[in-house]
């Protein structure tokens, strides 16, 4: 039986790519959760890495429960951002091993799938972030746009007075309505506000709703989801959310339309797919949150390739190395959206290669089997 002989990661800040090898010299790359990186690869080798060394690579549902259960006092996110790195790098050990990428693993097929374009930013004028997208729409083909309303847990309180009004109905018309138009309020409002907020959105065709309420109040967002279904609006969420019985009450709730899982922040690509099957048992479609072009988004590509209530794209970050400097430089070939599109990368694995240019640069640190 072969077994993890060694983990390494390699750091910054921001991002930290995870090389897991075995003792037959089999390897596999993954990624610990992009922000304070440097502190969740320290998790990976403080309280990860001793659970999986010396396991077989191949069990990695079985490994993920055993770590889990093994440091139950410490149920929070450090310890699923950490996890991320090494479920995502067995993924891709395995799909190297049996020549196959993630994909084909899951069941589907590496090709072209619809993206949204997302932006991330709230300091951009209505005006400029309707240009830019109309820019994009006839650079890449875009049919889908999400943009930010509201302000980051802003309690009711817009980025600026007036922006959130002002900026719906700019890019409506500067892309038209054959346009999906989906807009993020990161946790602004209070269900009451949200509620008023989603009235104005129906008006100009909205038709995806992302953390209207706190994400820790996933019961305030359902009340909101239950307004907006009269309005042909879908609520989503549940990005933040990385506890599998929490998102089990999330579902059975049914406090959002579209589940929103995020492979990174909620332990990996085989912790992401059981919150998939719970929705898939749901009815519900699954949408996983992709907001930077680190491997999270190579990640997302592959599971939403193979997902039986995969929903009709995947979010694509139209922010570039200006405004995100950190993910530059990782992988190659590097994602580039056409006909409103990206190729799901058809190598096996991940189906990317890590620069190792990049690698040079990020700060070390191995765990070895003794």
């Amino acid at each position: 039986m072969m077994r993890i002989q060694s983990i390494e990661t390699f750091c910054n800040e921001y991002v930290g790519l995870v090389r897991v090898r075995t003792d037959d010299g089999a390897v596999g790359w993954g990624q610990v959760s992009t922000y304070n990186a440097d502190i969740s690869a320290l998790v990976l080798h403080r309280q990860v890495a001793p659970c999986a060394l010396g396991a077989d690579p191949l069990e990695i549902d079985a490994m993920l429960n055993r770590i889990v259960e093994i440091e139950f006092k410490f149920p929070g996110s450090y310890l699923r951002r950490a996890l991320a790195g090494l479920d995502t790098a067995l993924w891709d050990l395995r799909g190297k091993l049996e020549g196959k990428s993630v994909c084909e693993l899951l069941g589907g097929q590496p090709r072209p799938f619809a993206v949204y374009a997302s932006s991330m930013r709230r300091d951009i004028t209505p005006e400029a972030e309707a240009e830019r997208m109309a820019r994009l729409r006839a650079a890449h083909g875009y049919t889908a746009f999400k943009f930010r309303i509201g302000k980051e847990c802003g309690q009711n309180e817009d980025e600026w007075p007036g922006r959130t009004e002002a900026i719906v109905p700019a890019i409506r018309n500067a892309l038209g309505d054959d346009v999906a138009l989906l807009v993020d309020a990161n946790c602004c409002y209070t269900p009451a506000k949200a509620i008023e907020v989603g009235n104005m959105l129906t008006a100009h065709g909205i038709c995806h709703y992302e953390e209207p309420c706190p994400y820790w109040e996933f019961e305030q967002s359902a009340e909101v989801t239950r307004a907006m279904q009269a309005l042909s609006i879908d609520v989503a969420g549940g990005e933040q959310d990385c506890s599998l019985s929490q998102w089990r009450r999330i579902v059975e709730t049914r406090a959002f339309d579209i589940v929103q899982p995020d492979i990174c922040y909620v332990g990996g690509l085989t912790r992401c797919l059981r919150v998939a099957a719970l929705a898939e048992r749901a009815e519900l479609p699954c949408v996983p949150h992709s907001a930077n072009l680190s491997l999270v988004t190579v990640f997302s590509l592959h599971m939403m390739g193979a997902i039986p209530n995969a929903g009709p794209y995947v979010e694509f970050s139209i922010e570039t190395t200006e405004y995100y400097p950190w993910q530059a430089g990782l992988y190659t070939p590097v994602l580039t959206a056409q006909e409103g599109k990206v190729e799901i990368p058809p190598g096996p694995g991940w189906g990317v290669r890590i620069n190792t240019d990049w690698l040079e640069k990020a700060t070390y640190q191995i765990s070895e089997l003794n």
